[in-house]
């Protein structure tokens, strides 16, 4: 048995037998006159996908190191072309030799890119950002009091470090990644328009990808949610999501607030040695370019000045968001244990590929220590694989970024 694209699209690459039907004597000599049928066999097409081996080959290398790097128990990673939804790679550690899977354990065959789901945390307030910029409610400006815990219903929610009570705007917010602030971000935004823009990104539902096994994600119908749920989802926790969801949820922001099927076929070709390319991937508008386009600003100083500036790469402009979420306890509540994540763009005025990337059960646990590092080794060989532009003089950036990197530790999240 085989699994993952060959399995879903056995039928067109097996073809059909042909098969013949005659009358013939004893020694095997057809009968002159007697019934003859034949249908001709029908040869299977073969499949090209979007998967750039060299990148494919560079993130699976990479992820091994990072899980070896920071002590993870599995990671994913995904890049993305923004705009045609491509799949330039798709990463899994654990993983398998694919010419000896009966030797594989199971849990080494899954996709988990697509397959598994884990609650998103900081990565996910971009949702949150952009639903509240795109009804008006706020503005990347607007300002907040913001303690460093909060209280909604019977749960008190802290900011990942103590701090005193500050005025803070919304971008600062996003960059410093703030819980509390986020969270007020959303009560403004409330409950009805923060599910719109949650299923408007697709989560709660399958991308169609095609891929088998694919998971939709958990979000709780609204008839189910608590007291609490506003202190929670706004900041990535209580949904569930599979990292090909966020990675297209961040492919929303980069191409000017349009959500694009991603895709993993580009092409068929018959025997006659004529391609077929794939459909049209399905695309849906989710916020205004304007929105977007305040997002990957907030996005860019994330990486220049907030939590993610071990994303930044020399020479180019980095957008993206840290994530750290703490796993739920198979026994109910949160256990100690923590999935690390980031997922960026770049170049971040005109993003060409996003990069997303989960690590489960890293140490230390930050996303911005250990997620962000990978993204950054990941998305530079990418951007030259493919010979993208750098953003400005690259030496000169370079210098830059040494300069910011020395004057202050990266705050966490």
């Amino acid at each position: 048995a085989f699994g993952g694209i060959e399995g879903a699209y056995d039928g067109i690459l097996r073809g059909k037998p042909g098969e013949m039907t005659l009358e013939q004597d004893p020694a095997g000599r057809p009968l002159p006159q007697a019934e003859f049928t034949q249908t001709r066999s029908r040869a299977g097409r073969s499949l090209f996908l979007t998967i750039d081996k060299e990148i494919q080959y560079f993130t699976e290398e990479t992820l091994v190191s990072a899980v070896q790097r920071y002590n993870a128990t599995a990671a994913s990673a995904i890049v993305m072309r923004v705009g045609t939804g491509e799949i330039l790679a798709m990463a899994n550690v654990p993983s398998y030799n694919a010419n000896e899977p009966a030797k594989a354990a199971p849990e080494a065959q899954r996709n988990r890119a697509v397959t598994d789901v884990y609650e998103p945390g900081s990565a996910f307030k971009i949702v949150t950002a952009s639903a509240a910029i795109e009804e008006g409610v706020v503005t990347p400006k607007t300002t907040f009091v913001v303690p460093d815990q909060i209280q909604v219903a019977d749960r008190v929610i802290n900011d990942s470090h103590p701090h005193p009570t500050e005025r803070m705007t919304v971008s600062k917010i996003i960059e410093q990644s703030s819980n509390v602030g986020t969270i007020q971000v959303g009560m403004k935004l409330g409950g009805p328009r923060m599910q719109q823009y949650m299923k408007k990104f697709g989560f709660g539902s399958k991308t169609g990808l095609d891929f088998p096994g694919e998971s939709p994600g958990i979000m709780l119908p609204r008839s189910e949610w608590s007291g609490s749920t506003m202190g929670t989802l706004p900041i990535g926790q209580g949904v569930a999501v599979t990292p090909l969801q966020m990675a297209a949820a961040y492919q929303t922001i980069a191409n000017g607030g349009i959500w694009v099927e991603p895709k993993l076929l580009y092409a068929s070709m018959g025997p006659n040695g004529k391609m077929q390319t794939g459909a049209a991937p399905a695309t849906r508008s989710v916020v205004s370019r304007q929105t977007a386009a305040k997002l990957r600003r907030i996005l860019a100083r994330v990486v220049s000045q907030g939590t993610g500036l071990e994303a930044q790469i020399p020479g180019y402009e980095v957008a993206g968001k840290t994530g750290t979420a703490q796993k739920p306890a198979p026994s109910g509540g949160y256990g100690s244990t923590y999935v690390g994540s980031f997922g960026g763009f770049a170049p971040a005025t005109r993003p060409e590929i996003v990069v997303f990337v989960m690590l489960d059960e890293p140490h230390p646990i930050w996303g911005g220590s250990t997620a962000a590092p990978t993204f950054r080794t990941i998305a530079e060989f990418s951007l030259r694989h493919l010979g993208v532009s750098p953003t400005g003089n690259a030496e000169k950036a370079a210098r830059e970024i040494e300069d910011a990197v020395a004057e202050e530790e990266p705050a966490h999240d």
